[in-house]
C-alpha cells in the first residue's frame, strides 16, 4: 500500500518526525541492547473496537528505516474493526521495527481515534437528512491528517483553511458595522463562497440579500434552528454549529439543517488503544 493524499508530503513527514524521535544519537537503547543482524516479527493491534485510519502512514515508517521489512496489512483505512483485530503484521530488521514502532503508533492511535469519534456522530444523525462536518480545530501542521481522519470517519471535509471560502464572524461583523456590510465586502472582493456566522434570527435576511451563500447558525437550541430552516427556506445550505455534543446532535440534525459541524471530532478526539507486540525470529 502507497499512501497518498493530495497536498501531503508524506515522505517528508515521515522524515521530520523520526528527526525529532532519533535527534542527533539515535535510538541507543536499541543499538545497545539489540544485535545488528536480529530480525523480528510484529502484529499491530486494536485492544478496543475502532474505525482504522492511518495505518498506510505507520507502512511507511518501517519502510523507512527496512526497505526490505515485509508487511501485511490485514484491514483497510476506514473499515470499522472488532477489539482483538489484527491491523498489519510485519517481518523485517529488529532494530529497525522497534526504532520506528513510536511514531507509527503514534499517529495510527491518533488518527484513528479521530475516525472512531466521528463514526460515533455520524451513526447517531443516520436518517437525518443532515451531513456531519469537520471545522479548522486541528492540530498545527497535521491538518490534512486530521481531516483525512474525518473522512475516514464519514464526515465531510469543510474548510480546510482560510484560503478556500470567506468566513463572516462575528468580529468581522463588529468591525465592518453590520452583517449586510461584511457580506457586501466579500462579495466585492470577488469570493464566490461566503459564509456568514449568525446568532440571531434577524441577521438572517440581511445576509442573504447582501449575497450570503452558507449560513452558520451558532449555538441556537433545536426551537431557533427550527425557525431559522423555516426562514432560509431553503435558499442557502444551513449549518449548525456551536456546542455540539454527541447526546444532542441529533436533535440538532432533526430541526432540518443541512449540515452539524463539530470541532470536538479534531479537537478531542481521543488516541485509539493499539499495540504492537514483537517476538523474535
Amino acid at each position: 500500500m502507497t499512501f497518498s493524499l493530495p497536498g501531503f508530503d508524506l515522505d517528508a513527514f515521515v522524515a521530520a518526525t523520526l528527526a525529532e524521535d532519533l535527534g542527533t544519537a539515535g535510538d541507543i537503547t536499541s543499538a545497545a541492547v539489540i544485535p545488528a543482524e536480529a530480525r523480528f516479527t510484529g502484529a499491530m493491534d486494536s485492544r478496543d473496537a475502532i474505525v482504522v485510519a492511518g495505518l498506510g502512514i505507520a507502512e511507511a515508517f518501517f519502510r523507512k528505516l527496512d526497505p526490505d521489512v515485509r508487511i501485511e496489512l490485514l484491514v483497510e483505512d476506514g473499515q470499522k474493526v472488532a477489539a482483538g483485530t489484527d491491523l498489519m503484521r510485519l517481518e523485517g530488521s529488529a532494530r529497525a521495527m522497534l526504532t520506528a514502532e513510536r511514531s507509527a503508533l503514534n499517529t495510527v492511535q491518533h488518527l484513528s481515534g479521530i475516525a472512531t469519534m466521528t463514526r460515533t456522530y455520524v451513526d447517531k444523525i443516520l436518517g437525518t437528512g443532515a451531513t456531519l462536518l469537520d471545522t479548522r480545530k486541528t492540530i498545527p501542521g497535521l491538518r490534512l491528517l486530521e481531516k483525512y481522519a474525518t473522512r475516514m470517519g464519514g464526515a465531510t471535509n469543510h474548510r480546510m483553511g482560510l484560503w478556500d471560502a470567506a468566513m463572516i464572524k462575528d468580529n468581522h461583523v463588529a468591525v465592518a458595522g453590520g452583517v449586510g456590510e461584511a457580506v457586501a465586502r466579500a462579495k466585492a472582493a470577488g469570493i464566490a463562497q461566503i459564509i456568514v456566522e449568525v446568532d440571531s434570527i434577524d441577521q438572517i435576511e440581511p445576509a442573504l440579500a447582501a449575497g450570503a451563500t452558507h449560513l452558520l447558525l451558532d449555538n441556537m437550541a433545536p426551537p431557533m434552528l427550527r425557525g431559522a430552516v423555516t426562514l432560509v427556506g431553503g435558499r442557502v445550505p444551513t449549518e449548525a454549529s456551536g456546542g455540539v455534543r454527541l447526546d444532542t446532535i441529533r436533535s440538532i440534525a432533526e430541526t432540518g439543517v443541512t449540515y452539524v459541524s463539530v470541532g470536538r471530532l479534531t479537537q478531542s478526539a481521543p488516541a485509539a488503544d493499539i499495540g504492537l507486540d514483537f517476538a523474535a525470529l
